[in-house]
C-alpha cells in the first residue's frame, strides 16, 4: 500500500540514512528497529506525513488511510473519555445528521411523484446502506470494547478525560486510532503505558483486526506476538527481514560475520596489490600489471560492516550487610485515599532473597504499596512490618524526571556521591556509558533511556539489601534492560519489581503478587506461569470470549508450558452443503492454490540456494574485488524479495479457502 523509494533524510548535512526502499503491504506487521538515534521515529513521522524527507519518494494510493501514534502528543482535557472515543467515528456522526435530515424532508414533503422526491428517496437509500456498512448502528459497542481492553472499566466513561494521568490519556489516544480502522497503523512505543492486560489485548488486536502494522517498540515479547516482519536501520541503510524479532537477531548475527569474513578478505587484498604497486612501481618490465592493479583498486567498492554498539554498559548492585529473615510483612494492610478504597486485607510475607513482581492494572495499587513499604504513605490500616537491618534502594517511576536537568551528567553524581565514591565517579560513569565528552552534557538535552541510566547511577551509590524498582525499564532499550536483569539477578538482596514487561520479568521472579479488585493475591512461580493460570482460570469460569478479548490467548500459555499443544484442524465444507459440482469446482480451486504456495517454496528455496552460493564466492579476495558479483547479488535479493510477497499472497489465499 505504501511505497518507498531512494529516501533520504540529513540533518546538518549528516545522513541520517539514505538509499533507503520498501513497501508495506497489506496485513504487513513490520517491527523497525535499530539502535537510538537510527532514526526511527523520523522514518514513522515521514510515513505519516508529519516530515519531509531530504530526497526520495513516499508514495500513497489516494484512498489509503494512515493512523499515527507518536510518543508524545498534545492531549485534549474537554471531553468525557466516551465523547473523546467517538471522535474517531465523526464521519458516522455527519453521516448520522444527513440521513436525519433527509428523513426529515421524506416526512414533510408531500411531492411524491416529482423528480425531485424520488432522488431524494435514492440519495437517502444509497447513504443509508454506506452507513450500516461503516457500522454505524454498532459503533458505541465497540468503543465500549476497545476502552475496556485498553484497561477502562464502565464508570470511567462518564468522566472528564482532564482526571486522568498523561499514560491513561494516551490510552484514550490509543483508542480513538483503533476505533478508526486505518490501512495503515504507525505506532511509536505504544506499550510505554499499558498493563500487561492491556498489552496482551492490544496484541490481540493488531494481530486480528488490524490491517497493516508497522511498529517501533522496545517490549521483545510484544514485538515477538505482534510482528512477522522486521525492518533494521543500521550503517545509514535499511535491512528487510521476512521474519520476527527474535529470529531477525539470529539472522543479523550471521549477516554481521558475513560482512565481516568479506571486509577482512577484501582488506588482505587491497593490502596485497598495495604491497605489489610499492615493490614494483619503478619497474618497467612491471609497469603494465602495475597501472592495472591500480585501475583495480580505484573500482573496489568498499564494504560496510553492521555498526555494533561495543559500549559495555556494566551493573552491578553492591549489597549491603544481611537484613532479617523477613524484609517485608503485611497483615491486613488496607488503603483508601477519601472514598476510594485502593486495597485492603493484604497479607504477605517477603523472605530474604526474594524476587517478586507486583502487577495488576494501573490504578490498583501497586505503586501505593510500595510507598507504604517506603514509609512515604502512613496513614494506611492494618500492620506492615519492616525487617531487622533492612536498608533500601528505590527506583520511582518518575525516577528519571526528577534529575536537576540543569545540572551537567558529572554534576548529578558528584552531588550524590559520598566516601571513597568521589575518587571513582569517572570510572563509574564510563561503567554506565557517559565516558568521555557525554559526562558534560546537561541532563535536559539526555534521551529518556540516558536519564533512567543516570537515575540508576545514584542508585548504586549507597549500598542496599532490598531493592525496590517500579518500572525501571521504561525508555530502556533492550540491551540495556538485559544488562538489568543480569544485575537484578545476580543481587543476593531481595528485589520486588513492578512492571508490565514480561520478557524483563522471565526468568528474573519466582513469585507474582497480583493486584487488583481492591485485593492482593500471591501466585508461585515466573510471569509466564501466572498468566497461563490467570488463561486457566477464566476457562473454567466459562469465558472463553472474554479470554480472547483480554489477549490472554495460547500464545503465552505455549511459552509457560513449552509445547504447542494441539491445533485445530481447517474447516472443510460440510458433507451435503455443496453439491458435486460445487464440491469438484472447491477441490480444484484448493489444488491450484496448494500448488502455487509449491511453486512459490521452491523459487523461494531456489533463490536462497543462488544467494548463499555468491555469497560464498564474495567472501574470497577475488570475488571481493569482482563488481559484477554486487550486482547479481542485489538481482537476486530483490528476486527474493518479490518471491516471498508472492509466496505470502498465496498462503494468505489457501488459508482462505481451507476457512471455508
Amino acid at each position: 500500500m505504501i511505497s518507498v523509494d531512494n529516501l533520504k533524510v540529513e540533518f546538518n548535512a549528516t545522513p541520517l540514512f539514505e538509499d533507503v526502499g520498501f513497501v508495506i503491504n497489506r496485513k504487513d506487521r513490520i517491527a523497525l528497529v535499530g539502535k537510538n538515534g537510527a532514526g526511527k521515529s523520523t522514518l514513522l513521522k515521514i510515513l505519516a506525513g508529519l516530515q519531509t524527507p531530504t530526497g526520495g519518494n513516499v508514495s500513497v494510493p489516494r484512498d489509503c488511510t494512515i493512523g499515527y501514534l507518536p510518543q508524545v502528543m498534545v492531549l485534549s482535557d474537554e471531553h468525557t473519555v466516551m465523547a473523546e472515543a467517538e471522535k474517531a467515528f465523526d464521519d458516522i456522526k455527519q453521516l448520522q445528521q444527513r440521513l436525519d435530515n433527509m428523513n426529515q424532508q421524506l416526512a414533510e414533503r408531500t411531492d411524491y411523484e416529482s423528480e425531485a422526491y424520488l432522488q431524494l428517496i435514492e440519495d437517502y437509500t444509497h447513504l443509508n446502506e454506506r452507513f450500516n456498512m461503516m457500522g454505524g448502528t454498532n459503533y458505541q459497542a465497540e468503543i465500549e470494547r476497545t476502552l475496556q481492553g485498553l484497561g477502562f472499566q464502565r464508570s470511567d466513561f462518564d468522566r472528564p478525560t482532564r482526571e486522568f494521568s498523561g499514560g491513561w490519556r494516551m490510552r484514550i489516544e490509543l483508542a480513538k486510532l483503533l476505533l478508526r480502522h486505518p490501512d495503515v497503523l504507525l505506532l511509536d512505543e505504544p506499550t510505554n503505558h499499558l498493563d500487561i492486560e492491556s498489552i496482551e489485548w492490544l496484541e490481540n488486536f493488531l494481530a486480528t483486526k488490524a490491517n497493516a502494522v508497522m511498529l517501533v517498540s522496545h517490549d521483545r515479547a510484544f514485538l515477538n506476538n505482534v510482528t512477522t516482519r522486521t525492518i533494521e536501520i543500521s550503517c545509514r541503510h535499511i535491512y528487510d527481514y521476512k521474519v520476527k524479532y527474535d529470529d531477525f537477531v539470529t539472522l543479523r548475527q550471521e549477516r554481521r560475520e558475513q560482512q565481516l569474513r568479506a571486509y577482512q578478505n577484501q582488506q588482505k587484498m587491497i593490502e596485497d596489490t598495495q604491497d605489489f604497486i610499492e615493490r614494483f612501481r619503478y619497474k618497467a618490465t612491471k609497469a603494465v600489471q602495475v597501472q592495472s592493479r591500480i585501475k583495480m583498486l580505484e573500482k573496489v567498492v568498499p564494504i560496510e560492516v553492521d555498526e555494533v554498539d561495543n559500549a559495555a554498559l556494566k551493573l552491578k548492585f553492591v549489597c549491603a550487610d544481611r537484613s532479617g529473615s523477613y524484609p517485608v510483612i503485611c497483615d491486613e494492610v488496607g488503603k483508601a485515599f477519601g472514598q476510594h478504597e485502593v486495597f485492603n486485607h493484604v497479607t504477605l510475607t517477603i523472605n530474604r532473597g526474594d524476587k517478586v513482581a507486583f502487577v495488576g492494572r494501573n490504578g490498583e495499587g501497586k505503586t501505593t504499596l510500595v510507598r507504604c513499604i517506603m514509609q512515604q504513605i502512613n496513614d494506611y490500616t492494618g500492620k506492615l512490618t519492616l525487617g531487622h537491618n533492612v536498608k533500601i534502594g528505590y527506583f520511582a517511576q518518575n525516577q528519571a524526571q526528577l534529575l536537576d536537568e540543569n545540572l551537567t551528567v558529572f554534576e548529578t553524581i558528584d552531588e550524590a556521591a559520598t566516601g571513597e565514591w568521589r575518587l571513582k565517579i569517572r570510572d563509574i560513569l564510563g561503567a554506565f556509558m557517559f565516558g568521555g565528552e557525554a559526562s558534560d552534557k546537561k541532563v535536559k538535552v539526555l534521551s529518556g533511556g540516558e536519564r533512567t541510566r543516570l537515575a540508576m547511577i545514584k542508585l548504586l551509590l549507597q549500598p542496599v539489601n532490598f531493592l525496590i524498582l517500579d518500572e525501571p525499564t521504561n525508555h530502556l532499550d533492550m540491551r540495556s534492560k538485559d544488562v538489568l536483569k543480569e544485575a537484578i539477578k545476580q543481587f543476593e538482596g531481595t528485589v520486588i519489581v513492578v512492571s508490565h514487561d514480561r520478557d524483563f520479568l522471565d526468568g528474573l521472579v519466582q513469585k507474582v503478587y497480583e493486584f487488583g479488585g481492591g485485593k492482593v493475591k500471591e501466585h508461585l512461580g515466573g510471569i509466564y506461569d501466572f498468566l497461563r493460570e490467570k488463561h486457566e482460570q477464566l476457562q473454567r469460569q466459562g469465558s472463553t470470549v472474554n479470554v480472547k478479548e483480554r489477549g490472554i490467548d495460547a500464545l503465552f500459555v505455549a511459552k509457560s508450558t513449552h509445547s504447542q499443544g494441539d491445533t485445530e484442524a481447517p474447516k472443510q465444507p460440510k458433507a451435503g452443503a455443496l453439491s458435486y459440482a460445487e464440491q469438484k469446482e472447491f477441490n480444484k480451486k484448493l489444488k491450484k492454490a496448494e500448488r502455487r504456495v509449491e511453486n512459490c517454496e521452491v523459487t523461494i528455496s531456489e533463490t536462497e540456494s543462488a544467494i548463499s552460493i555468491l555469497e560464498a564466492k564474495m567472501a574470497t579476495p577475488e570475488g571481493a574485488a569482482d563488481m559484477s558479483l554486487y550486482e547479481r547479488h542485489q538481482k537476486l535479493k530483490k528476486a527474493l524479495d518479490e518471491a516471498m510477497e508472492e509466496w505470502e499472497v498465496a498462503t494468505e489465499e489457501l488459508e482462505n479457502l481451507k476457512s471455508l
